[in-house]
Protein backbone atom coordinates (compact mmCIF):
# COMPACT_ATOMS: atom_id res chain seq x y z
CA UNK A 1 0.00 0.00 0.00
CA UNK A 2 1.47 3.34 -1.03
CA UNK A 3 0.53 6.78 0.24
CA UNK A 4 0.34 10.18 -1.36
CA UNK A 5 3.83 11.10 -0.18
CA UNK A 6 5.42 8.30 -2.19
CA UNK A 7 3.80 9.60 -5.39
CA UNK A 8 5.02 13.20 -5.12
CA UNK A 9 6.48 14.62 -8.32
CA UNK A 10 8.70 17.11 -6.51
CA UNK A 11 7.05 20.00 -8.31
CA UNK A 12 6.36 23.08 -6.20
CA UNK A 13 4.50 26.36 -6.54
CA UNK A 14 7.56 28.07 -8.05
CA UNK A 15 7.57 25.51 -10.88
CA UNK A 16 4.12 26.31 -12.24
CA UNK A 17 3.41 28.04 -15.55
CA UNK A 18 1.73 30.95 -13.81
CA UNK A 19 2.28 32.78 -10.49
CA UNK A 20 1.02 31.03 -7.35
CA UNK A 21 0.80 33.19 -4.21
CA UNK A 22 3.66 35.37 -5.47
CA UNK A 23 5.04 38.36 -3.55
CA UNK A 24 2.36 40.44 -5.29
CA UNK A 25 -0.28 38.81 -3.09
CA UNK A 26 -0.67 40.28 0.40
CA UNK A 27 1.39 38.31 2.95
CA UNK A 28 -1.66 37.63 5.13
CA UNK A 29 -3.30 35.69 2.29
CA UNK A 30 -0.33 33.68 1.02
CA UNK A 31 -0.38 30.91 3.70
CA UNK A 32 -4.04 30.10 2.96
CA UNK A 33 -3.34 29.96 -0.78
CA UNK A 34 -0.24 27.80 -0.33
CA UNK A 35 -2.07 25.36 1.97
CA UNK A 36 -4.64 24.94 -0.79
CA UNK A 37 -1.93 24.62 -3.44
CA UNK A 38 0.01 21.97 -1.50
CA UNK A 39 -3.13 19.88 -1.04
CA UNK A 40 -4.03 20.17 -4.72
CA UNK A 41 -0.45 19.59 -5.89
CA UNK A 42 -0.12 16.25 -4.16
CA UNK A 43 -3.57 15.11 -5.35
CA UNK A 44 -2.56 16.05 -8.90
CA UNK A 45 0.67 14.08 -8.51
CA UNK A 46 -1.31 11.04 -7.38
CA UNK A 47 -3.65 11.21 -10.37
CA UNK A 48 -0.79 11.70 -12.85
CA UNK A 49 1.50 9.00 -11.51
CA UNK A 50 2.38 6.68 -14.38
CA UNK A 51 3.09 3.61 -12.23
CA UNK A 52 0.57 3.37 -9.39
CA UNK A 53 -2.56 1.27 -10.15
CA UNK A 54 -5.82 3.17 -10.66
CA UNK A 55 -7.37 1.52 -7.59
CA UNK A 56 -4.52 2.79 -5.41
CA UNK A 57 -4.81 6.31 -6.77
CA UNK A 58 -8.54 6.37 -6.10
CA UNK A 59 -7.97 5.07 -2.57
CA UNK A 60 -5.50 7.84 -1.80
CA UNK A 61 -7.73 10.52 -3.29
CA UNK A 62 -10.61 9.26 -1.16
CA UNK A 63 -8.39 9.44 1.94
CA UNK A 64 -7.64 13.03 1.04
CA UNK A 65 -11.34 13.78 0.64
CA UNK A 66 -12.18 12.22 4.00
CA UNK A 67 -9.40 14.23 5.64
CA UNK A 68 -10.68 17.42 4.06
CA UNK A 69 -14.15 16.70 5.41
CA UNK A 70 -12.85 15.92 8.91
CA UNK A 71 -13.58 12.19 8.84
CA UNK A 72 -9.90 11.21 8.79
CA UNK A 73 -6.42 12.59 9.45
CA UNK A 74 -4.71 10.34 6.90
CA UNK A 75 -3.53 13.20 4.68
CA UNK A 76 -1.15 15.71 6.34
CA UNK A 77 -1.84 18.23 3.58
CA UNK A 78 -5.55 17.67 4.09
CA UNK A 79 -5.27 18.32 7.81
CA UNK A 80 -3.39 21.58 7.21
CA UNK A 81 -5.89 22.79 4.64
CA UNK A 82 -8.86 21.80 6.81
CA UNK A 83 -7.50 23.87 9.67
CA UNK A 84 -6.97 26.86 7.39
CA UNK A 85 -10.51 26.58 6.07
CA UNK A 86 -11.89 26.36 9.60
CA UNK A 87 -9.87 29.34 10.82
CA UNK A 88 -10.91 31.50 7.90
CA UNK A 89 -14.45 30.12 7.66
CA UNK A 90 -13.99 29.07 4.06
CA UNK A 91 -15.82 26.32 2.20
CA UNK A 92 -14.41 22.88 1.44
CA UNK A 93 -16.26 22.91 -1.89
CA UNK A 94 -13.38 24.22 -4.02
CA UNK A 95 -10.90 21.60 -2.81
CA UNK A 96 -13.55 18.87 -3.09
CA UNK A 97 -14.26 19.90 -6.69
CA UNK A 98 -10.59 19.55 -7.53
CA UNK A 99 -10.52 16.07 -6.04
CA UNK A 100 -13.40 15.21 -8.37
CA UNK A 101 -11.27 16.38 -11.31
CA UNK A 102 -8.39 14.18 -10.19
CA UNK A 103 -10.71 11.19 -9.83
CA UNK A 104 -11.77 11.80 -13.42
CA UNK A 105 -8.12 11.94 -14.46
CA UNK A 106 -7.65 8.44 -13.08
CA UNK A 107 -10.60 6.88 -14.92
CA UNK A 108 -11.28 9.13 -17.94
CA UNK A 109 -8.70 9.25 -20.72
CA UNK A 110 -10.61 10.89 -23.59
CA UNK A 111 -12.97 13.88 -24.10
CA UNK A 112 -15.72 13.80 -26.69
CA UNK A 113 -15.99 17.50 -27.45
CA UNK A 114 -15.19 21.03 -26.28
CA UNK A 115 -18.16 21.18 -23.93
CA UNK A 116 -17.02 18.02 -22.17
CA UNK A 117 -13.53 19.47 -21.81
CA UNK A 118 -14.88 22.70 -20.34
CA UNK A 119 -16.97 20.66 -17.89
CA UNK A 120 -13.73 19.03 -16.79
CA UNK A 121 -12.20 22.49 -16.36
CA UNK A 122 -15.18 23.36 -14.16
CA UNK A 123 -13.69 20.94 -11.63
CA UNK A 124 -9.97 21.00 -12.47
CA UNK A 125 -9.29 24.73 -12.85
CA UNK A 126 -12.16 27.08 -12.01
CA UNK A 127 -12.22 26.17 -8.29
CA UNK A 128 -8.62 27.38 -7.91
CA UNK A 129 -9.48 30.94 -8.83
CA UNK A 130 -12.76 30.81 -6.94
CA UNK A 131 -10.89 29.81 -3.79
CA UNK A 132 -8.39 32.65 -4.14
CA UNK A 133 -11.26 35.09 -4.63
CA UNK A 134 -12.97 33.77 -1.49
CA UNK A 135 -9.73 34.13 0.48
CA UNK A 136 -9.70 37.79 -0.52
CA UNK A 137 -13.40 38.28 0.19
CA UNK A 138 -14.16 39.23 -3.42
CA UNK A 139 -17.66 39.41 -4.86
CA UNK A 140 -18.76 36.13 -6.43
CA UNK A 141 -20.26 38.14 -9.29
CA UNK A 142 -16.77 37.98 -10.86
CA UNK A 143 -16.79 34.18 -10.95
CA UNK A 144 -17.72 33.94 -14.66
CA UNK A 145 -14.64 35.99 -15.58
CA UNK A 146 -12.51 33.89 -13.24
CA UNK A 147 -13.90 30.73 -14.77
CA UNK A 148 -12.98 31.84 -18.29
CA UNK A 149 -9.40 32.63 -17.28
CA UNK A 150 -8.91 29.45 -15.24
CA UNK A 151 -10.29 27.29 -18.04
CA UNK A 152 -7.96 29.02 -20.51
CA UNK A 153 -4.95 28.34 -18.28
CA UNK A 154 -5.94 24.68 -18.07
CA UNK A 155 -6.30 24.38 -21.83
CA UNK A 156 -2.89 26.00 -22.36
CA UNK A 157 -1.42 23.38 -20.05
CA UNK A 158 -3.19 20.63 -21.98
CA UNK A 159 -1.77 21.90 -25.27
CA UNK A 160 1.75 22.31 -23.88
CA UNK A 161 1.76 18.76 -22.49
CA UNK A 162 -0.35 16.97 -25.09
CA UNK A 163 2.48 14.74 -26.28
CA UNK A 164 3.78 13.93 -22.81
CA UNK A 165 0.30 13.19 -21.46
CA UNK A 166 -0.34 10.72 -24.28
CA UNK A 167 3.04 8.99 -24.12
CA UNK A 168 3.30 8.74 -20.33
CA UNK A 169 -0.27 8.18 -19.13
CA UNK A 170 -2.34 7.66 -22.32
CA UNK A 171 -4.46 10.69 -21.49
CA UNK A 172 -5.75 12.94 -24.28
CA UNK A 173 -7.57 16.20 -23.64
CA UNK A 174 -7.91 17.17 -27.30
CA UNK A 175 -11.64 16.78 -28.12
CA UNK A 176 -12.33 13.68 -30.19
CA UNK A 177 -14.74 15.49 -32.50
CA UNK A 178 -12.01 17.99 -33.43
CA UNK A 179 -9.57 15.15 -34.13
CA UNK A 180 -12.12 13.64 -36.53
CA UNK A 181 -12.90 17.03 -38.07
CA UNK A 182 -9.28 17.60 -39.05
CA UNK A 183 -8.45 13.98 -39.93
CA UNK A 184 -6.07 13.46 -37.00
CA UNK A 185 -5.65 10.54 -34.61
CA UNK A 186 -4.49 10.31 -31.01
CA UNK A 187 -1.56 8.16 -32.14
CA UNK A 188 -0.10 11.25 -33.84
CA UNK A 189 0.55 12.64 -30.37
CA UNK A 190 3.27 10.02 -29.94
CA UNK A 191 5.32 11.28 -32.87
CA UNK A 192 8.33 13.59 -32.77
CA UNK A 193 6.49 16.51 -34.36
CA UNK A 194 2.91 17.36 -35.20
CA UNK A 195 1.57 16.43 -38.61
CA UNK A 196 -0.50 19.11 -40.39
CA UNK A 197 -3.77 17.42 -39.38
CA UNK A 198 -2.80 17.39 -35.70
CA UNK A 199 -1.49 20.96 -35.88
CA UNK A 200 -4.89 21.98 -37.25
CA UNK A 201 -6.51 20.46 -34.14
CA UNK A 202 -4.11 22.28 -31.84
CA UNK A 203 -4.81 25.56 -33.60
CA UNK A 204 -8.56 24.94 -33.42
CA UNK A 205 -8.32 24.46 -29.66
CA UNK A 206 -6.06 27.50 -29.27
CA UNK A 207 -8.60 29.54 -31.22
CA UNK A 208 -11.39 28.55 -28.86
CA UNK A 209 -9.05 29.33 -25.98
CA UNK A 210 -8.45 32.81 -27.38
CA UNK A 211 -12.20 33.40 -26.99
CA UNK A 212 -11.95 32.46 -23.30
CA UNK A 213 -9.07 34.87 -22.84
CA UNK A 214 -11.03 37.63 -24.56
CA UNK A 215 -13.81 37.04 -22.04
CA UNK A 216 -11.44 37.06 -19.06
CA UNK A 217 -9.63 40.24 -20.18
CA UNK A 218 -11.98 42.33 -18.00
CA UNK A 219 -11.41 40.17 -14.90
CA UNK A 220 -8.53 42.08 -13.32
CA UNK A 221 -10.39 45.36 -13.55
CA UNK A 222 -13.35 43.94 -11.62
CA UNK A 223 -11.30 42.84 -8.58
CA UNK A 224 -11.37 45.12 -5.54
CA UNK A 225 -8.08 44.06 -3.94
CA UNK A 226 -5.37 45.87 -5.96
CA UNK A 227 -2.65 43.30 -5.30
CA UNK A 228 -4.84 40.41 -6.40
CA UNK A 229 -5.96 42.45 -9.40
CA UNK A 230 -2.32 42.93 -10.41
CA UNK A 231 -1.54 39.22 -10.05
CA UNK A 232 -4.57 38.33 -12.17
CA UNK A 233 -3.47 40.91 -14.74
CA UNK A 234 -0.03 39.31 -14.90
CA UNK A 235 -1.52 35.84 -15.34
CA UNK A 236 -3.85 37.11 -18.07
CA UNK A 237 -0.96 38.66 -19.99
CA UNK A 238 1.27 35.60 -19.66
CA UNK A 239 -1.60 33.37 -20.82
CA UNK A 240 -2.36 35.54 -23.85
CA UNK A 241 1.27 35.35 -24.96
CA UNK A 242 1.50 31.57 -24.53
CA UNK A 243 -1.76 31.02 -26.38
CA UNK A 244 -0.50 33.11 -29.31
CA UNK A 245 2.71 31.07 -29.36
CA UNK A 246 0.72 27.86 -29.56
CA UNK A 247 -0.60 28.88 -32.99
CA UNK A 248 2.91 28.68 -34.44
CA UNK A 249 4.84 26.42 -32.07
CA UNK A 250 4.71 22.62 -32.14
CA UNK A 251 4.31 21.32 -28.56
CA UNK A 252 5.45 17.85 -29.64
CA UNK A 253 8.77 19.31 -30.71
CA UNK A 254 9.06 22.65 -28.91
CA UNK A 255 9.00 23.62 -25.26
CA UNK A 256 6.22 26.19 -25.19
CA UNK A 257 7.01 27.87 -21.88
CA UNK A 258 8.30 31.28 -20.91
CA UNK A 259 11.91 31.94 -20.08
CA UNK A 260 12.33 34.26 -17.11
CA UNK A 261 13.80 36.96 -19.35
CA UNK A 262 10.66 36.88 -21.50
CA UNK A 263 8.42 37.58 -18.51
CA UNK A 264 9.86 41.05 -17.89
CA UNK A 265 8.36 42.84 -20.94
CA UNK A 266 5.10 40.95 -20.46
CA UNK A 267 4.98 42.05 -16.81
CA UNK A 268 5.60 45.67 -17.83
CA UNK A 269 2.76 45.41 -20.33
CA UNK A 270 0.49 43.89 -17.69
CA UNK A 271 1.36 46.63 -15.20
CA UNK A 272 0.45 49.27 -17.77
CA UNK A 273 -2.94 47.65 -18.27
CA UNK A 274 -3.36 47.40 -14.52
CA UNK A 275 -2.64 51.11 -14.01
CA UNK A 276 -5.16 52.08 -16.66
CA UNK A 277 -7.83 49.79 -15.20
CA UNK A 278 -7.34 51.16 -11.67
CA UNK A 279 -7.62 54.73 -12.91
CA UNK A 280 -10.80 53.81 -14.78
CA UNK A 281 -12.11 52.05 -11.67
CA UNK A 282 -11.57 55.16 -9.53
CA UNK A 283 -13.20 57.37 -12.16
CA UNK A 284 -16.33 55.24 -12.50
CA UNK A 285 -19.37 56.35 -10.44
Amino acid sequence: MSNAGTLKSGKGHNDENFPVASFVIAARHRPAILAFYNFVRIADDVADNAIAPAEEKLRILEEMRLTLMGASDASPEGVKLRRVLEERRLSTDHAADLLEAFRRDVVKLRYADWDELIDYCRYSAMPVGRYVLDVHGEDRAVWPLNDALCAALQVINHLQDCGKDFRQINRVYLPEDLLRKHGATVEMLGEAQARPALKAVLNDVAGRNADLLATSAAFSGKIRDPRLALEVGLIQRFAEDLNIRLFTADPLRDRVHHRKSELIPLAISAFGRFAVSRIARKSSP
